[in-house]
């Protein structure tokens, strides 16, 4: 990079995840998921400061125990189902902004859903972010299903459009078509003059990138299943936790 970025790394977790109870503090290895992805953070070559957002004093309290810092308590009205991403950042932005008389380069959102991203995926993504001059890098994966196989359900049952669809391809076999990505929530580098002029994490896809992860580094937990799922992974060995100790 011709300069070092400072980069502002903000973890966030709200306490009243619906879908696992209690999520955020589960533990994995004997390891929070808050802990998994405050752990790798500190350890990122490129993390100028680390802050948590919650509305949770035990997730305060976690995110602390692992080297974040705790500068304010996340509003009830930005700690709901229906608070948005760009909103929670925001917040944090302008507190920073408002009482410490700070800013940065940009910010590195990460949800402690996604534990398993290490240090240097998001190494990776602040170097392409200053290689491309990005607004924005975020986590890939490759998907397991090629979008010629996906569409809507109809309220009839029909899957008229899937059909359509791959009546159009010449060639059906699933190995042979085209590698497909999608987002995997592990991590959202964030031009910070981009979003307080946009209000939008996603806003200007032309200067929007992504860095590509493997799939087990890339799950998400959402849910019992997931959560049972990212456990048998870590106890069966398949995917070395040695990078948080």
């Amino acid at each position: 990079m011709s300069r070092s970025l400072a980069v502002l790394f903000l973890v966030v977790g709200r306490g009243g995840s619906k879908g696992l109870p209690g999520k955020n503090l589960r533990e994995i290895a004997g390891l929070s998921l808050i802990g998994f992805k405050t752990l790798s953070a500190k350890k990122s070559l490129h993390c100028e400061r680390l802050v948590v957002s919650s509305d949770s004093p035990e997730i305060q309290a976690e995110a602390k125990r692992w080297g974040a810092e705790v500068l304010f308590t996340r509003p009830a009205e930005l700690a709901t189902d229906t608070a948005t991403s760009d909103e929670v950042v925001l917040h944090a932005m302008e507190w920073i902004e408002k009482n410490e008389g700070k800013s940065y380069d940009a910010i590195m959102l990460l949800e402690p859903s996604s534990p398993f991203a290490r240090a240097d995926h998001y190494d990776a993504a602040i170097e392409l972010f200053a290689k491309q001059d990005a607004d924005l890098v975020v986590g890939l994966r490759e998907t397991e299903v090629s979008s010629l196989y996906v569409g809507s359900l109809g309220t009839d049952g029909s899957i008229a459009p899937i059909v359509e669809k791959m009546l159009n391809r010449t060639n059906l076999r699933r190995q042979d078509q085209p590698a497909e990505v999608t987002m995997n929530g592990a991590l959202y580098l964030i031009r910070w003059a981009a979003l307080k002029e946009r209000r939008m994490i996603y806003s200007n896809p032309p200067k929007t990138f992504g860095v590509l992860m493997d799939r087990l580094h890339s799950i998400e937990i959402e849910s019992p299943i997931d959560f049972a799922f990212a456990t048998a992974v870590v106890e069966k060995g398949l995917l070395d936790v040695s990078a948080w100790r």
